[in-house]
């Protein structure tokens, strides 16, 4: 076998301590950032071997301290985490080769788990929120300014925005024409938003990438086990990651979905969601919850103006198989963004009315 080939990289199994026996890899292939395989000890899994990129993510000492030191809280008995298996020599991960350098990490199997890109069940939603808002609860005695941010000003309103206008000089004439709509929603909505940019709120470990397919559920039973995919954990507000959420929960058709008509904002996944963050949602402030309806229409904003920045710029930051697929991801995000601006007194009555009891 190459050891040069990450196509089967068993061989990195050796630096990792973990019973000497042969063990076999496939590789998992719903994730766009790392190379991940799944290990197996006979026909049962055992180990998620991971790559990290660390073209995306340059800090991987960073990234991997942030996750170490986040599991020394999420433990309860409704926070089923999974675990970091150490090196031989001691470290979080595991760097290969002298020149082309790779990172490997090696993680517990949870058996019996299963994650959902969209579902229609309030069961779901419910468990969603009940997990997100255990995650942060656990996390809220953590001191953000000892964690590392990986990715500064990630959910920066400002930042984004700044970046937005930058592409409007850069962008071809026909690009710019093709987005025109686009264009527009994107200027009459940082108008909305602007307030965001000037609140009071306390400083939070967040998860910062809570779309449903992040969260782990029982296979048995549907009951929320965890949070995956902490690469991106650091310091936010509550209302990246309830927002993030809601987009991809009381939405159920695909991000990049092109017919609008199947865009939806489902208000019985919203209150079952919210009844699921209330069981675990003592943490929050007064502030925090006023803010959550702004929050649910932030973040696909926040989504959806990357895109259309990076469609202007010329498809230079994320992949597309066809030459309008950024823009395409754009409109999608910005209708559910319309759609969740025109829900927002339903999504204000709905939070008052199940979180009234545990703001302080």
């Amino acid at each position: 076998m190459n050891r040069n080939s990450h196509s089967e990289p068993s061989f990195l199994l050796e630096n990792f301590s973990i019973p000497r026996k042969k063990y076999s890899l496939s590789p998992l292939t719903h994730g766009y950032i790392n190379d991940t395989f799944l290990v197996k000890d006979g026909a049962l899994p055992v180990y998620i071997l991971q790559r990290i990129n660390h073209d995306v993510f340059p800090n991987v000492s960073g990234i991997m301290n942030n996750i170490e030191k986040a599991f020394s809280f999420l433990k309860s008995d409704d926070y089923h985490n999974i675990s970091l298996i150490g090196t031989v020599s001691g470290q979080n991960y595991y760097s290969y080769g002298k020149e082309d350098v790779t990172f490997w990490r090696l993680m517990t199997y949870m058996d019996n788990s299963l994650a959902y890109n969209t579902s229609e069940n309030p069961k779901i939603a419910f468990g969603a929120g009940k997990i997100i808002g255990e995650f942060h609860r656990l996390l809220s005695s953590a001191k953000p300014e000892s964690f590392v941010d990986i990715i500064p000003k990630f959910h920066d309103l400002t930042l984004r925005e700044n970046q937005f206008k930058a592409s409007l000089s850069v962008g071809t004439k026909n690009r710019l024409q093709t987005a025109e709509k686009a264009i527009s929603f994107a200027r009459k909505t940082l108008e909305t938003l602007e307030e965001l940019n000037h609140l009071d709120l306390p400083l939070r470990i967040c998860h910062n990438d809570t779309k449903l397919n992040n969260i782990l559920f029982s296979k048995k039973t549907d009951q929320p086990l965890c949070l995956i995919d902490l690469d991106t954990l650091m310091s936010g507000f509550f209302h990246f990651d309830f927002g993030d959420a809601i987009r991809t929960i009381v939405n159920t058709a695909p991000e990049d979905e092109q017919n609008h008509d199947n865009i939806v904002f489902r208000r019985d996944l919203f209150d079952a969601f919210i009844d699921g963050l209330a069981t675990n949602a003592a943490f929050l402030t007064q502030a925090e919850i006023n803010v959550l309806p702004k929050g649910a229409v932030l973040m696909p904003f926040l989504h959806g103006i990357r895109a259309l920045t990076d469609y202007l710029n010329g498809d230079i930051y994320y992949k597309v198989a066809y030459e309008n697929q950024n823009l395409d991801r754009c409109l999608s995000l910005f209708d559910f963004t319309q759609k969740a601006l025109e829900e927002l007194d339903f999504m204000e009555d709905s939070i008052a009315s199940r979180l009234k009891t545990i703001a302080f």
